[in-house]
């Protein structure tokens, strides 16, 4: 999806002749020489143009198919929703074509769209085949979570500093516009690859090096865009797109106004993958993005995973006490309480 972005779709003509829907709600695919049409990269090496000109072809390749296939569907029920899960699904940029180009009114995808959350769907559909009321998905904070008497049981055994501000958002934001990034871990754990504000590295939009420094700390080649966090009521004025986008699995087009404003998170090609949230869901977070803005100017917030290179996302305090004392963190909100790297190192 990244990489997609910085290349043309040289390849495209070779790529319809291979990939092709059948007409009947399925498709097939030739065998692809793709060392034909770019170089096989090693891990060790950067990538080039005809890597991303290879990105760019599979990824206009797909959003043709999946809209022939949406348009089959469309026409054999005339629903005016449409739900998907599976990996393809974790495709953004796909789902807002579709979301852009295809017949369904609403598009909804679920947290977890990699392939191990296609059990969900089976377990829904068992559920409501034995009687029971399914309902919409309320949240996909779904993990594990630790009283605020735990978390601080944690830090005193760690004989970590630690201090609980009256008022965690306002001292939160006070880190974020001096440009400092924070490792913010709050209630129970994201169900899905997505840090939704509950695991998550916030850091200040408006320094473009923001970028850069986040995907230094999480190893990830620099191409790779991170997120914007928005208010539900804000979003519309700052990004032109699906509404809402909860759970990060739209891309947006960041409106020309704020693109120079708020360019940590831009991508190449203009878009960001943007998480909206609501005060009813997530009254902290929308209080911290409201404290940010009264002193940067800006809505959004950079939110990105809560992990570092090579490890998974953090779950339990003991993760996020080792994230925080590897990475160049400068504030660790761990519930209502917080440890600056300042005081860890004057002990």
């Amino acid at each position: 999806m990244a990489l997609a972005a910085y290349g043309t779709p040289s390849w495209l003509p070779e790529l319809r002749e291979a990939v092709r829907a059948t007409g009947d709600g399925g498709f097939t695919v030739a065998p692809i020489d793709l060392d034909s049409l770019a170089k096989r990269r090693r891990a060790d090496e950067e990538w080039s143009g005809e890597h991303a000109d290879l990105a760019a072809s599979v990824q206009a390749r797909l959003q043709e198919v999946l809209l022939e296939l949406a348009r089959w569907l469309h026409a054999r029920t005339g629903d005016r929703d449409l739900t998907m899960a599976g990996g393809v699904a974790l495709n953004c940029v796909a789902n807002s074509y579709l979301a852009e180009h295809g017949p369904f009114e609403r598009i909804w995808v679920q947290p977890a769209a990699g392939d191990a959350g296609t059990a969900l769907g089976a377990a829904l559909h068992v559920a409501r085949a034995l009687g029971d009321r399914v309902a919409p998905l309320p949240t996909a904070a779904l993990g594990r979570g630790w009283t605020d008497e735990e978390l601080a049981a944690w830090l005193t055994t760690a004989r970590v500093p630690y201090e609980r501000p009256a008022d965690l958002a306002e001292e939160v934001a006070e880190v974020i516009a001096a440009d400092g990034v924070v490792a913010w871990f709050q209630g129970r754990s994201e169900y899905g690859p997505r840090a939704l504000g509950h695991r998550s590295l916030l850091a200040n939009a408006g320094r473009a090096e923001n970028l850069e420094r986040l995907n230094d700390v999480k190893g990830r080649e620099q191409f790779r865009p991170v997120a914007p966090m928005v208010l539900g009521e804000r979003a519309a004025a700052v990004f032109d797109g699906p509404l809402p986008s909860p759970y990060m699995l739209f891309t947006h087009r960041v409106r020309p106004a704020w693109r120079q404003r708020i360019p940590a998170v831009v991508h190449v090609d203009g878009s960001a993958r943007i998480q909206t949230v609501e005060r009813a869901d997530e009254p902290l977070l929308a209080r911290l993005l409201e404290a940010v803005e009264r002193r940067t100017g800006l809505p959004v917030v950079v939110n990105t995973s809560l992990n570092t290179a090579g490890r998974p996302m953090v779950d339990d305090p003991r993760d996020a006490l080792e994230c925080f004392g590897a990475a160049p963190v400068d504030a660790l909100a761990l519930g209502p309480l917080l440890v600056r790297r300042a005081a860890l190192f004057r002990q």
